[in-house]
């Protein structure tokens, strides 16, 4: 059950918004296609809330890490001609020939992190200016978005394959620190063998306690490397459901906000598994939205993204029943054509759940008749 409280805050939202009408009996919103006139029709068109508004800001991009890994170079030595002491030359060698992986490691990762902020602000830029222009109201489908649109997908696209590169070092960086392990366990192995002097072991200690220092250093620079490609993975693939509902935005000419599945990770857990199952019964329930289809077309994507977002905010985990309802008069055959048309409405509305980021496994969708209905309607309920 939704408290009263709750449902008064979804009236509260959604009582400005265009073609809006309510039946004597209920406060829940309904959409019909009366043409809004005069001066009420201008304010219903005001622009979206402020939480709207904050909604409708890219996703700021985790900070990347700040450690820069140097290593601090070899220790020479002599080579005292034993067979311990060209064991010595040998390791020297290789941790040198690490330590120079470690420094081209590090390079590439300060390079990756900055081409990341690079191709973030631009990206940022770019979906600002199209959230700016669709906030003080455009036409549908404005070429001028539409190609700030495309150039802002080509920025995200860029990001993507940084994180694709930075990916990549990380296992480069496995590596090395597999061959640093190899080489700790040599220079340990090394002092048990037989026939070296005094210096051979000095050297070695010296070394093994390079090749440790070394081991350290991997290990904080795979970490960083690690947390970097984590975050910056989970914030492109925010970023793509975003961006998904902006196309919708600029397809329709109004703002939306952020992805329906993003709002809800943003206050809980998601939900990633909520599944809605079969169809439930709705007799008795207020629906949370009512869309009337008495025209050709109604703009009911706006009133249903602030509805369904304004859920997502308080129950993260909700599951949703969307109803086809059709009228019963007219006769039979007027019946099932009805029944057939609203159908065909619940899944436009499905579509456009879907497209605004609302994974469909969180809907079910049933049909039936109303005697009271005198137009097709689609019916939204929160199970």
């Amino acid at each position: 059950m939704v408290s009263t409280g709750f449902r008064s805050l979804l009236v509260g939202t959604l009582i400005l918004l265009p073609a809006c009408s309510f039946t004597e009996d209920s406060l829940w919103p309904t959409f019909s296609a009366e043409d809004p006139a005069g001066k009420n029709s201008q304010t219903a068109s005001a622009a979206p809330s402020a939480q709207a508004q904050q909604r409708s800001a890219v996703t700021p991009q985790p900070e990347l890490g700040t450690g820069n890994f140097v290593p601090t170079g070899v220790t020479t030595g002599q080579n005292t001609g034993t067979y311990v002491g060209k064991k010595v030359v040998e390791l020297r060698q290789e941790l040198q020939g690490l330590q120079a992986q470690i420094g081209s490691h590090n390079g590439q990762l300060q390079q990756l992190r900055g081409k990341l902020v690079a191709n973030s602000q631009r990206y940022h830029g770019t979906i600002a200016a199209v959230n700016a222009r669709l906030q003080v109201g455009t036409t549908p489908g404005n070429p001028i978005l539409v190609q700030q649109f495309s150039s802002a997908q080509g920025d995200l696209d860029r990001l993507a394959q940084d994180v694709a590169s930075m990916t990549s070092l990380s296992g480069n960086i496995g590596n090395s620190a597999t061959m640093s392990a190899f080489l700790a366990e040599s220079a340990k192995a090394a002092f048990s063998v037989s026939g070296a002097i005094d210096s051979d072991h000095q050297q070695l200690a010296i070394l093994e306690d390079e090749v440790n220092r070394n081991d350290v250093l991997i290990d904080r620079l795979l970490k960083e490397v690690s947390n970097d490609v984590r975050r910056q993975t989970n914030y492109v693939s925010t970023e793509r459901a975003n961006l998904n509902l902006l196309s919708t935005g600029i397809r329709t000419g109004e703002i939306y906000g952020g992805s329906l599945m993003n709002i809800a990770m943003a206050n809980a857990s998601g939900g990633k598994g909520v599944k809605a199952g079969a169809p439930t019964n709705t007799a008795g329930k207020r629906p949370l939205i009512v869309i009337r289809f008495d025209r050709a077309k109604v703009a009911y994507q706006q009133a249903l993204y602030n509805t369904v977002s304004k859920v997502l905010e308080q129950r993260p985990n909700a599951i949703f029943d969307l109803v086809a309802v059709a009228p019963t008069t007219g006769g039979q055959a007027r019946v099932s054509l009805n029944s057939n048309k609203a159908r065909r409405h619940s899944e436009n509305v499905l579509r456009s759940l879907i497209e605004m980021g609302l994974p469909p496994a969180r809907v079910a969708v049933s049909a039936r008749t109303a005697a009271q209905a005198r137009f097709n309607e689609v019916h939204l309920y929160l199970r």
